[in-house]
C-alpha cells in the first residue's frame, strides 16, 4: 500500500510539473506580458523598463526555470493586480470552491441515493423507468440556465434567498443545488445499474437465505459493494469541480477560485494563473488518493491487490 502511494505521488508530481510547461508556454505566447500587463498611455521606455524589471527580457526557459526555482522554496510569485503573494490570492478563495463543491456532491448523493437504490430494487418497474428519465432529463439541462430560473423564482420572485454573493448557507443553498442537479442524473444511474447487478449475486442470495433483514442485506452488504464505482465516478467528477464551477460562481457571484482564475486570466495575472493550476493540480492528486483509499475501505479485493 504504502509503496502504491509513494508511486502515486511521484506520478503526481511529474503531471504537476508537465502542468506548470504547458501552462507557462500558453500564457506567454498570449502576448508581450509588459506591453499587456502595462498602462494604455505607457511609453515605450516605459514598457521596456517594466519587461526589465519582471525579467521578461530573458528567454522563456530562463524564466520557467527562475519560476520553479521559487515554487520549489514555496515563492509563486506577487499578483500584478493585488500586490500580494499570488499563492495567498488563490487559498484565499479556495475554502468558497470547496464549500461550493461539498454541498453539491452532498445535494447530489441525498436525492441519488434513494433514488438509485428503489430503482435497483423495483428493477423494470414504472419507478425505474422514471428514475432512469429524470436522471437523463437534469443531465440535459446547462447549469447556468438552472441557475438563473433558481434567481428570478427564489430570489427574485419569492425573495427567500440572496441572488448573489457569499458569507452565509442562504447564499449557497441555490449555487449547490446548481451544480449537484447535474450529478444527481450520473450518481443515480450509476448506482441503480450496479446495485441490479449486485442483487443478483450470490452472496445476496445467501444472505436472504440466513433469513437476513431486507433493510441489513439492501443497506449493508449490497450497497457497500454497489458503491464502488459511484465512489469511481464522485472522485473523477469532484476533480472536473475543481476548476469547472466557474459557470456556477459567475452566475451567482460566488467568491470562489475559479471566478478569480478567470479574472486574472483577462488581466494576465501570470503569477496567479500558475498559482491557481498548481494548487488545484494538487487537489486533484489529493483527491485521487483519497479514493484509492476509500476503495480499501469498501471493497477488500482491492486493498488486498494494493498489499501484494
Amino acid at each position: 500500500m504504502i509503496v502504491s502511494v509513494l508511486r502515486r505521488l511521484l506520478y503526481g508530481v511529474l503531471v504537476l510539473l508537465g502542468l506548470t510547461v504547458v501552462a507557462f508556454g500558453l500564457l506567454n505566447l498570449a502576448g508581450d506580458p509588459a506591453a499587456l500587463l502595462s498602462s494604455p498611455d505607457a511609453t515605450p521606455e516605459d514598457v521596456e523598463r517594466f519587461r526589465e524589471t519582471h525579467g521578461f527580457d530573458r528567454p522563456l526557459v530562463v524564466q520557467y526555470l527562475s519560476w520553479l526555482g521559487d515554487a520549489v522554496r514555496g515563492d509563486l510569485g506577487y499578483s500584478y493586480r493585488h500586490g500580494s503573494p499570488a499563492l495567498s490570492v488563490v487559498l484565499e478563495s479556495l475554502p468558497a470552491t470547496l464549500a461550493l463543491i461539498a454541498a453539491s456532491v452532498l445535494v447530489a448523493l441525498v436525492v441519488a441515493v434513494p433514488a438509485g437504490i428503489f430503482a435497483a430494487i423495483r428493477h423494470g418497474s414504472r419507478l425505474d423507468r422514471m428514475v432512469i428519465g429524470l436522471s437523463v432529463f437534469t443531465q440535459s439541462l446547462p447549469t447556468f440556465w438552472i441557475g438563473i430560473v433558481m434567481i428570478l423564482v427564489f430570489a427574485v420572485g419569492l425573495r427567500i434567498l440572496p441572488a448573489s454573493g457569499g458569507g452565509s448557507v442562504r447564499h449557497l443553498v441555490m449555487p449547490a443545488i446548481a451544480l449537484g442537479a447535474f450529478q444527481v442524473g450520473t450518481y443515480a444511474r450509476l448506482l441503480r445499474s450496479s446495485m441490479v447487478e449486485v442483487l443478483e449475486s450470490d452472496f445476496i442470495r445467501t444472505a436472504r437465505a440466513k433469513g437476513i433483514r431486507e433493510r441489513r442485506v439492501i443497506g449493508l452488504h449490497a450497497l457497500r459493494n454497489a458503491a464502488v464505482p459511484v465512489v469511481t465516478v464522485i472522485g473523477l467528477q469532484i476533480g472536473e469541480l475543481y476548476g469547472g464551477t466557474i459557470v456556477t460562481e459567475t452566475v451567482f457571484g460566488w467568491p470562489g477560485m475559479n471566478r478569480q482564475a478567470v479574472q486574472s486570466i483577462v488581466a494576465h495575472d501570470i503569477p496567479v494563473v500558475l498559482a491557481y493550476i498548481l494548487v488545484v493540480g494538487v487537489l486533484v492528486l489529493v483527491t485521487n488518493l483519497l479514493v484509492e483509499t476509500l476503495y480499501g475501505v469498501l471493497d477488500v479485493r482491492t486493498r488486498d491487490r494494493s498489499v501484494a
